[in-house]
């Protein structure tokens, strides 16, 4: 199976990137890795971001 890379911008989207990242993971399609793109949010974006990059191996989030 092919690599697919899903790049999830996010700014100041604290209520609906958990749902968001929550959806993509739950795919059937199991080869992916998931880029998230935190742009510098001032809401709690950054550790709902934080907080699925510890929950799951295949996401990573830019910048650190």
């Amino acid at each position: 199976m092919k690599n697919v890379s899903i790049i999830v911008p996010v700014y100041n989207a604290a209520e609906y990137v958990g749902k968001c990242l929550e959806s993509i993971t739950l795919q059937d399609y199991k080869n992916i890795e998931i880029i998230v793109v935190e742009d510098g949010s001032d809401d709690e974006s950054p550790a709902v971001c934080q907080e699925y990059a510890r929950k799951y191996d295949n996401i990573k989030v830019y910048p650190n």
